[in-house]
């Protein structure tokens, strides 16, 4: 199963779907790395130190990161906020089981519909 980091603002209920499905997740507020104002390039290069794939809701900002990244990394989901947790989990899992290889990748995971 796939290694994921999460950025700060990225719903928790999403992550124990994640874990219940069998993936190993670790939490920004778990490394320590919560509410401490970390810039973006230091979110992605602790995911890629770590070679975990980053999980976020920021499509703006890790967007453009990744069209400018020299950091080679993981893999990066994007998503648009679904307040069906277990849905938006699902819809992860199903992302990745359909390209088991995401380094260097950028994968947006959308509303459904």
């Amino acid at each position: 199963m796939a290694r994921f980091y999460t950025n700060e603002n990225f719903a928790l209920q999403v992550v124990v779907g994640l874990r219940r499905l069998g993936h190993d997740v670790v939490t920004s507020l778990e490394a320590g790395n919560a509410n401490t104002g970390v810039p973006y390039y230091e979110v992605l290069q602790f995911a890629a130190s770590h070679n975990r794939i980053l999980l976020t809701y920021n499509r703006r900002d890790f967007l453009r990161r990744h069209h400018r990244c020299t950091v080679e990394h993981a893999g990066m989901l994007i998503c648009s906020f679904d307040p069906d947790f277990d849905r938006q989990a699902k819809r992860i899992h199903d992302a990745i089981q359909a390209k088991p290889d995401l380094a260097g990748m950028l994968i947006r995971i959308n509303l459904p519909g």
